[in-house]
């Protein structure tokens, strides 16, 4: 079943209308409406390609958010081979939030980290929508230090709305973890990857995404905070959303721009749900593509490398 978003509406009906006459067709097979299906369908595909071919970045915002796109575990399942994972942050808890473990990407060993929303209520209330608590950050930092120990590539798939904000979550270091997380980023000798798979929100995010390379998927975002956070923030609205999308910049185009991301992935036509297979293996060629760029490369010219990135990163931005 399709999930429409509110700008698709139209899209919907005409889509809906394509089913009934099919309906129709399979009960009464005498019927021949296959021709004024097939124009709906015609007429659906061009109005995808023009509701699609310049969002706003407020409709990226929903498109990021969209529960049929692939998250992290179709990710996982589809690219990685031996997928061992690995539990615990060695302190309190296992955050479910958050998913990791070791493997091969097309016969490369990599340790792979990521958030995990879940694809229906059970499993998104047992993940916690992607918002990890520090036991998540932790586990993340355990999993980092482990590959930089054997020199594996860190491939991190960032997808969450922001860290969990809960009072037990604050109690045990949610500030802490997330910026001991982002140091040990900048810490490693081996290659760190980070593709924005939706959502980046917050600091929840910069935490996996302190990246030697970081890709973004065409319709995700990345923001130091939600717009509608920002707008309950600076207009004491929270309807304001779509001014404050405007204001963050927080498309992969436009932090292109900027210099956060380093390559925008294209997504197919309508957003990665609607054809998850292909996202996922343009991800999967992505990631090969960038890891295969650190060939030869040392760990202290990795290491100076990412460093030297982020020292330049204000610059980038004052400039564009």
């Amino acid at each position: 079943m399709k999930n429409y978003l509110e700008f698709e509406k139209p899209l919907a009906e005409i889509e809906g209308k394509a089913e009934e006459l099919r309906a129709m067709g399979r009960a009464t097979p005498e019927m021949d409406i296959e021709g004024e299906a097939e124009a709906l369908d015609q007429k659906a595909a061009q109005l995808l390609k023009d509701l699609y071919k310049d969002l706003s970045p407020w409709r990226k915002c929903q498109v990021a958010r969209h529960p049929n796109r692939p998250h992290c575990r179709d990710y996982i399942e589809a690219l990685i081979e031996e997928y061992t994972p690995l539990a615990g942050d060695r302190n309190f808890a296992d955050d479910h939030a958050v998913m990791g473990g070791l493997g091969r990407l097309n016969g490369r060993p990599v340790m792979i980290i990521g958030h995990e929303k879940g694809s229906d209520t059970k499993t998104r209330i047992e993940r916690n929508f992607g918002m990890a608590r520090p036991e998540g950050y932790r586990k993340a930092i355990r999993l980092m230090r482990m590959a930089d120990k054997f020199g594996i590539p860190v491939i991190t798939l960032v997808d969450t709305p922001g860290a969990y904000p809960g009072k037990g979550a604050e109690e045990r270091g949610q500030s802490e973890a997330i910026a001991r997380a982002t140091e040990v980023c900048l810490q490693l000798k081996v290659p760190l990857i980070s593709v924005i798979i939706g959502e980046g929100g917050s600091g929840g995010a910069v935490a996996f995404a302190t990246a030697s390379e970081l890709a973004m998927l065409e319709h995700s975002i990345y923001s130091v905070i939600s717009p509608e956070g920002c707008a309950s923030i600076l207009w004491k609205d929270s309807d304001k959303m779509r001014e404050a999308a405007e204001a963050l910049r927080l498309t992969a185009q436009d932090l292109l721009k900027l210099g956060v991301t380093d390559r925008i992935i294209p997504e197919p036509v309508g957003g990665a749900q609607r054809n998850r297979d292909d996202t996922i293996t343009s991800v999967g060629k992505v990631l090969e593509s960038m890891i295969k760029g650190f060939d030869g490369k040392s760990g202290d010219k990795i290491l100076a490398d990412r460093r030297k990135k982020f020292l330049e990163l204000g610059a980038k931005g004052l400039a564009a």
